[in-house]
């Protein structure tokens, strides 16, 4: 009877809390939408490259309020809304904008369990953009700025007994401010889309000794078959002793260790896997830290054997080559965006989804366009073996700056902050993705976007990650630094320069339009470079542009980007609608030419 009515008091609980959300407005919304379970938002752990046994998930309904910028702590909140979904987006409930001028203020109760008593306790955030301000019980525990990289807070000192309040102020200048935003405005039209604002990935808590570990850096090396992993903890203490071991599934095939702070390394087999699109092996790890003999720490991880490098081929041409071998690296434009999550994808099953038909569309890489994603994002990418292109999202006064001028162009000056912002969010993305495998390329810059100093970013990028290759500017002002030279040109593919001591690529074009009926962000307004009417019209013309592009892979591109993977917003650009519910190419065709480009280097 005791179990019966428990039972009824948890489901009248979630009627309840159900009751006080539904996804906002009236625009398109993918199938997923149906699926989000309230009391379940995201419940997978959200970084898959450096795992904890124990979490707890603080996604769900939080109560929110916009107030006037420099307001203090609310008395009462203006409702609900849905963690992790910015408030601009139909998923949290609420789909309002934030705007420079006001703040936007989270609150949520939580409790510790009882097995946690003896630990140390970390906050953590995946994203919020762009500050955000975090109280917990009244007490200041932190602030963070950035719109794209995760933080953490130890907030084990502000805790008490039983229930404990967390509260979050964010303020996001969109479009009015510096900071790096990607392609949010305030007024979306064209290629310009939806502000997003607050808290757009999970929220949780974790429990870690007194001593734990706080990053883990794996570099392979496959000419000489190691693999060096750096371990960060929170206090540097040279008795420290860090241990990895390595796995083939359940089979452990390299061990090693390290004390006084230097990395481990760690000889793996003489046939050690490489990890490729055809072939994505992972090697998973176990990372440990020892203290005065006892165990501190344990964290699971994984990595792979791979090398990103360009190499000068029988005809002369700079390649772009994986494990030391010629590989033409083809695939969309990514942006990222959804019509009902905005920058966040409903669930995990729809953030896979976009990968995973890239794959079936035989594309062997992403370009991810001037946005970072969550850490799961990038392990889907490892697993299922998908290169990727990470942009830096462009920021400053991105889309007035563009530029014609090709070599040498008029670059403009940011300001002393906007400069130090910029070198300070980049080096954090870095660090943030350094270690997933799928990553191949930096890119500091889109076009002329908010470009500036750019042989001074690259060359700094060049260093601080030497195991890639960086792309200075995709189709911006180009100057003769990093690894590769990027055009840009749309509608069909043209190699109007040629670099003889970089690799070529075309990192833009295609563009092909397709509008289809109730599955449109607007009736009207909507556009692409060029537009067809029927799915066999731009699945013929899509073809007509790869036959082009192959044919001058011979002359020296090494690899394209097709623009681009979903429609977005107005956009009707995409292989598939922006809801993901129609795939607008005939899928049978665009695999097969795509896998003759993808392959055209094999000899």
């Amino acid at each position: 009877m005791i179990k019966q009515f428990l039972t009824l008091i948890t489901l009248t609980v979630c009627i309840s809390a159900s009751a006080q959300w539904k996804p906002a407005g009236d625009k398109i919304k993918t199938n997923w939408t149906d699926k989000i379970d309230i009391n379940k938002v995201l419940p997978e752990y959200p970084r898959p490259i450096m795992e904890r046994d124990e979490w707890q998930n603080l996604n769900g309904l939080w109560n929110y309020a916009i107030l006037s910028a420099g307001k203090s702590v609310p008395d009462n909140y203006d409702g609900k809304i849905l963690v992790p979904f910015a408030i601009e987006s139909s998923l949290s409930g609420v789909a309002k904008e934030l705007g420079d001028k006001n703040e936007l203020w989270y609150q949520r109760e939580f409790t510790i369990p009882a097995k946690w008593n003896k630990k140390k306790v970390l906050l953590n955030f995946g994203a919020v953009d762009w500050k955000a301000d975090v109280w917990v019980n009244n007490i200041k525990v932190g602030q963070h700025t950035g719109g794209y990289t995760p933080f953490s807070f130890d907030i084990t000192s502000a805790l008490t007994k039983g229930t404990n309040k967390l509260v979050v102020r964010v303020w996001d200048p969109a479009d009015k401010g510096f900071q790096p935003r990607g392609k949010q405005v305030a007024s979306p039209n064209g290629i310009w889309y939806t502000s997003v604002s607050g808290i757009w990935q999970t929220v949780w808590i974790e429990p870690v000794s007194e001593h734990y570990i706080t990053n883990v850096k794996t570099t392979p090396n496959i000419d000489n078959n190691s693999l060096k992993v750096e371990v960060a903890t929170d206090a540097k203490i040279a008795a420290d002793k860090i241990e990895v071991k390595v796995f083939d599934g359940k089979q452990l095939v390299a061990v090693a260790t390290s004390v006084n702070g230097f990395p481990v390394e760690v000889a793996m087999p003489s046939n050690a896997k490489l990890w490729s699109p055809d072939s994505p092996f992972l090697y998973t790890m176990k990372v440990s830290l020892f203290s005065n003999g006892k165990l501190m720490d344990q964290l699971n991880s994984y990595s792979a054997m791979r090398k990103y490098s360009t190499k000068r081929d029988d005809k002369g041409i700079v390649r772009l080559q994986l494990n030391n071998k010629d590989l033409f690296q083809f695939g969309p434009l990514d942006q990222g965006w959804w019509p009902d999550g905005l920058y966040t994808a409903p669930t995990d099953e729809a953030l896979a989804y976009d990968i995973q038909k890239t794959k079936d569309f035989g594309f062997n890489m992403i370009r991810k366009h001037v946005k970072v994603e969550p850490a799961r994002w990038y392990t889907h990418c490892d697993q299922l073996g998908v290169i990727v292109w990470q942009d830096m999202p462009s920021g400053d006064r991105s889309p007035e700056w563009q530029n014609r001028q090709y070599f040498n162009g008029t670059e403009m000056k940011r300001s002393a902050e906007s400069e130090s912002n910029y070198r300070k969010e980049w080096k954090e993305i870095i660090d943030y993705l350094y270690s997933f495998p799928c990553i191949g390329t930096w890119v500091p810059f889109n076009e002329a976007w908010g470009q500036f100093k750019s042989p001074e970013i690259t060359e700094w990028t060049k260093q601080y990650d030497p195991s890639r290759l960086v792309n200075p500017a995709s189709g911006g002002n180009h100057y003769t630094c990093g690894d590769i030279l990027d055009l840009h040109n749309y509608p069909g593919p043209e190699m109007y320069m040629y670099d003889a001591q970089r690799a070529t690529v075309l990192g833009e074009y295609g563009g092909i339009g397709l509008a289809l009926k109730d599955h449109l962000w607007e009736p009207d307004r909507n556009w692409g470079y060029v537009q067809f009417t029927t799915s066999e019209e731009t699945t013929n013309e899509y073809v007509k542009y790869a036959k082009q592009l192959k044919e001058m892979i011979a002359r020296g591109f090494s690899a394209a980007v097709y623009t681009q993977t979903t429609d977005v917003e107005v956009e009707v650009n995409g292989l598939m609608t922006y809801d993901r519910k129609v795939i607008k190419l005939n899928e049978n065709r665009l695999k097969e030419i795509n896998k003759e480009i993808c392959g055209s280097l094999n000899h």
